[in-house]
């Protein structure tokens, strides 16, 4: 994974064109709490603009978010303040301050910053952690914890998942591995939540088991939609041609069974 960086790292940072233009700085960052993903940057002026500008950056026309700039295309990028923050509300998403539960309800702390991923999304917050949280020879009461992909901010309250204990880091650098742990947990999870719901293969028909277009093996039983095998004497469509093996025995391609000596020639 890419290096992460907090939500408060961003605050000043330059927002620069790919022309080398620096066009303004990061004021703050707005979250979608609900999607984990940052929505964009209100911004300030530079110089003699400094002070906030009438104008705030989407996500979607970040270029790049890097450890030192934020990278636009041009100043085209730049929008009106209601493209990342609808007028009268205040910027969504986990908050400093904001209360810390876990999905059963424990009271996990409150919110320090966020953690955020080079691509935009949210992958976990620093929290000052209760006692019932993490215990305090973890070493400190400030953690990382990570955010659950199906949990999120619900009005002044951040939810994490039971078991986000587990995964607590003390610094960023420890954090990003304790982060893809995480993440492949949740993503084997999901594939045994998903197996879970197929039909145990002893309990499928053979066209279940075969993949589309997958031939059947010499001398298995032809049960399979489309291939079931024809009751004895039942009359064949015309033209169509008997499966390899199958007996001749509808009208006009059975097997002749008065078959003797060829004539003119002695038996032996």
């Amino acid at each position: 994974m890419d290096s992460l960086m907090l939500a408060s790292e961003l605050a000043k940072r330059p927002v620069v064109t790919l022309d080398g233009e620096v066009v303004a700085e990061i004021k703050d960052t707005v979250f979608d709490g609900a999607a984990g993903q940052i929505t964009g940057f209100t911004l300030n002026g530079r110089g003699l603009l400094a002070g906030p500008l009438k104008q705030s950056l989407p996500w979607s026309s970040v270029h790049a978010l890097g450890r030192h700039a934020v990278m636009i295309p041009g100043r085209e990028a730049l929008a009106e303040p209601a493209a990342v923050v609808a007028s009268g509300e205040a910027a969504h998403g986990a908050v400093p301050g904001a209360k810390v539960l876990t999905e059963e309800g424990v009271e996990a702390g409150s919110v320090l910053d966020v953690v955020v991923a080079p691509d935009g999304r949210v992958v976990g917050f620093r929290i000052s952690a209760t006692e019932a949280f993490v215990h305090r020879e973890h070493g400190r009461n400030s953690v990382f914890v990570p955010r659950g992909e199906a949990l999120a901010v619900s009005g002044r309250a951040l939810v994490v998942p039971s078991d986000a204990p587990r995964f607590v880091a003390d610094d960023l650098p420890s954090f990003t591995t304790q982060v893809e742990i995480f993440a492949a947990r949740a993503s084997a999870a999901g594939q045994r939540a998903y197996a879970g719901q197929q039909t145990p293969v002893e309990q499928q028909t053979p066209a279940e088991q075969r993949p589309y277009g997958e031939q059947r093996a010499y001398g298995e039983p032809a049960t399979d939609a489309g291939h079931a095998r024809r009751p004895y004497g039942e009359q064949r469509p015309y033209g169509e041609q008997r499966p390899y093996g199958e007996p001749g025995t509808d009208a006009g391609h059975g097997q002749r069974t008065d078959v003797g000596p060829a004539e003119g020639k002695e038996h032996l």
